[in-house]
């Protein structure tokens, strides 16, 4: 079963990694209360970088307590829930492997996966780890963006109960893969996906499949 261990709401830190805003809301800590999420976002958190991040495709980010678990690993650093910048910390689940358009029930709200997560300099930086992207990048297992379907609130312990599947399979990795690791042969499958992606993720995949076509 899969479960909300933690609901992260941000602290805004400043710094030379944050980017070219020199603030970020990427270090999200545990909120110890039901938080509410709604189709403009979740409700205490905040978004510094407008430009890349806070569209109504993006109003909550998942991440598995597991992946943390991999990273603490791999890096030699004792990552914590929130720690990758998500809003919900999941356990008992690859959420990378939910399909594009996948719609799950969570306490009060009903949430849409809408697409991976792309590594960032900002998120390189906050764990301080050169070359981040990259090893990120290679990984796949991004966690997920979600739009807000029904608003509702969100507690830790809540199940993830998946309501609907769209009968095009493709998962978020695969789309990951095919826009992000260069999985050209992913092309032809990862179309199916079109019509349930937000227009701008859209049109990046649509070009990334031409791309893949006219050199097959």
């Amino acid at each position: 079963m899969s479960v909300v261990s933690s609901v992260n709401l941000a602290v805004v830190r400043s710094g030379e990694w944050a980017g070219r805003l020199g603030k970020s809301g990427i270090d999200k800590r545990p909120a110890d209360a039901p938080v509410l999420f709604t189709e403009t976002g979740v409700q205490g958190d905040a978004v510094c970088d407008t430009e890349h991040h806070g569209a109504w495709y993006q109003a909550a980010y998942a991440f598995d307590g597991e992946e943390l678990a991999h990273w603490s690993v791999e890096l030699g650093k004792d990552l914590v829930p929130g720690n990758a910048g998500e809003n919900l910390t999941l356990t008992g689940v690859n959420s990378t492997s939910a399909l594009i358009g996948e719609r799950w029930a969570i306490g009060g709200a009903v949430l849409r996966v809408t697409g991976p997560r792309q590594p960032c300099r900002v998120f390189a930086g906050f764990w301080d780890v050169p070359g981040l992207v990259k090893k990120f990048t290679q990984h796949g297992r991004t966690g997920v963006y979600l739009a807000v379907e029904q608003p509702g609130e969100i507690s830790a312990g809540d199940e993830v109960r998946v309501l609907s599947r769209p009968d095009h399979g493709v998962q978020v990795a695969e789309l990951f893969a095919l826009t992000m690791q260069g999985r050209a042969d992913l092309a032809g499958h990862v179309a199916g996906c079109l019509p349930d992606l937000p227009e701008k993720w859209r049109a990046t995949a649509a070009a990334r499949i031409e791309s893949s076509s006219a050199t097959a």
